[in-house]
């Protein structure tokens, strides 16, 4: 390479070889580096860790990196000192140049400053490797070819590099952290929000409150009301395991606490417990899941810089705002609705009495057998059959079509009526009527075979029992009762019946029946607790 003072020492060429050698490793996309796959990144990163090496082999100037100092203790991580650390992601930003991102669905723009240094940043990389393009020449080259630059051609280029490299690292990653920390304000809002509901709930408790407070009891649900809607806000940008619904009311929160009162007071009194399984369970879960929202967020305000700003990334508040939808949704979709609830706490309250005629259903509910997600679209229908009135809701929110809604108005008799009140009413149509009809001659019959026990028979319990054992697969009568042969007949009709109305239950909204058949199972089996993580994770 000359003998000249360009000369170089055995540990410059072969950093400088070394250099030439990794820079013709590197992959590209036409006239663009390969960053994206894993061979391209690795292979840039080759290259530049030979820059740095060549750089400090020939001990170059460097550009000061102080401003890492003021980096946030995440970016500090990467960066942890003033060394040159050349990283893929930096070069990467540079040759993209984008000038918007997206972050949690909000857009934000980088400064025309520092689109204008990645812009220095690629130029100089690109002079960099005209450089070596020279070097890349032989001593025994043809002297024809062409000459090789000299040594402070190589230096020059180097030291343009890395301070184009450090300008624009110090810009891009300066607004880069103000990008990430508004978009974190999300999670900050909730914090603050969540501060709120706590100082209120050291001055005023809904439970020991009285007529005369009521401003005080306003403020305490208007802080909630707040919080509740951060948490949805979040919600609809983070939660990447469900549906991210918005539209969760702090509502539901009421109705739960109402729901709990409820259920003490009627306990209190000695009423049937069974009935308010279904009801406690449903607004626990909803109280529950809020409270932990709210624990993560006292825990996350002590490490904010862990979190990814990119919100879905965070697997700890992914988890909880899961969580927290789930028991909202099956909340404001059971719990709100008077007639659905009590639909589900009776349904609920009879499949345990059930239990007592057929103990093997009881190890079906404890073990969530197969079987049981077959027996339980017949307890349904069953229990309609029998009570149709009172279960009506229920089945029309899992078929609606089989359903209609009747307004009847009540007007005065003048030429412009005038609305006086409005009936509701909810009624089947015929294929459902049919159904039921065929349930109505079963009871019929039952009735007519056990007329000759006299005054004191109950044909519903009997049809109960016999029915009971017939859906679950156990028997085909009571215990002590004899059918006779068109009894017999009329039953196994019915039950042949049942079979497809039962399959329509699982498949015409298998969502919506997931949810159904859930609540059941964790309110037959008491499963009231969720799993909770082992440790708080962000």
């Amino acid at each position: 390479m000359g003998e000249d003072s360009e000369n170089l020492s055995t540990g410059e060429q072969v950093a400088i070889e070394g250099l030439i050698a990794a820079r013709w490793r590197l992959l590209m996309d036409g006239d663009r580096i390969n960053t994206k796959t894993e061979d391209g990144s690795s292979a840039c990163a080759t290259y530049l860790e030979a820059v740095d090496i060549a750089a400090n082999t020939l001990r170059l100037e460097k550009a000061s990196r102080t401003y890492r100092e003021s980096f946030t203790i995440n970016y500090r991580a990467l960066f942890p000192d003033l060394s040159r650390n050349y990283r893929v992601d930096v070069l990467e930003a540079g040759f993209e140049q984008y000038a918007t991102i997206w972050v949690n669905g909000d857009k934000f723009e980088f400064s025309a400053e520092a689109m204008r240094r990645a812009e220095a940043l690629q130029r100089t990389w690109w002079e960099l490797g005209l450089v070596l393009e020279g070097w890349n020449q032989t001593p025994q080259a043809s002297q024809a070819g062409p000459r090789p630059p000299n040594r402070t051609e190589l230096r020059t280029a180097l030291v343009a590099l890395d301070f184009a490299w450090a300008s624009f690292e110090h810009k891009y990653i300066t607004e880069l952290i103000e990008i990430e920390e508004k978009a974190r304000q999300l999670i900050v809002r909730a914090i603050e929000h969540e501060r709120s509901v706590a100082l209120m709930e050291k001055h005023f408790d809904p439970q020991k409150a009285t007529s005369a407070q009521r401003l005080e009891e306003t403020s305490y649900w208007a802080s909630h009301r707040q919080l509740v809607f951060s948490i949805g806000h979040l919600n609809s940008v983070a939660n990447v395991r469900r549906k991210g619904r918005d539209d969760l009311v702090v509502q539901v929160l009421q109705d739960a606490v109402s729901t709990l009162k409820r259920c003490d007071s009627s306990e209190k009194r000695g009423e049937n417990t069974e009935k308010l399984i279904a009801a406690r369970i449903l607004a626990t879960d909803v109280v529950d899941s809020y409270q932990a929202m709210r624990h993560y967020l006292k825990e996350v305000e002590h490490c904010l810089e862990r979190v990814d700003p990119h919100l879905c990334n965070n697997s700890g508040l992914v988890a909880r705002l899961a969580d927290w939808e789930e028991s909202w949704e099956m909340g404001a979709r059971y719990m709100q609705d008077e007639q659905l609830l009590n639909a589900v706490c009776d349904l609920v309250a009879s499949i345990r009495r059930a239990q007592t005629v057929v103990p093997a259903l009881t190890a079906m509910c404890e073990e969530c057998d197969v079987e049981l997600f077959l027996v339980l679209p017949r307890m349904i229908w069953l229990r309609f059959l029998m009570d149709p009135m009172s279960h009506t809701r229920l089945l029309q929110s899992l078929l609606p079509h089989h359903f209609k809604q009747e307004r009847q108005v009540v007007h005065n008799t003048s030429k412009t009526p005038i609305v006086v009140d409005v009936i509701q009413s909810t009624t089947w149509d015929s294929k459902l009527d049919a159904f039921l009809g065929k349930f109505r001659h079963t009871q019929q019959c039952l009735a007519s075979c056990l007329s000759w026990k006299g005054p004191d028979a109950k044909p519903e319990e009997v049809l109960w029992e016999v029915l009971v054992k017939r859906v679950v697969g156990v028997g085909t009568t009571g215990p002590s009762v004899a059918l006779n042969a068109e009894t017999e007949s009329s039953v196994d009709d019915l039950i042949r019946s049942m079979e497809p109305w039962s399959i329509e239950l699982q498949r015409h909204c298998p969502e919506d029946w997931n949810q159904c058949s859930a609540i059941l199972v964790q309110c037959l089996t008491r499963a009231s607790d969720k799993p909770k993580p082992a440790a708080f994770q962000v």
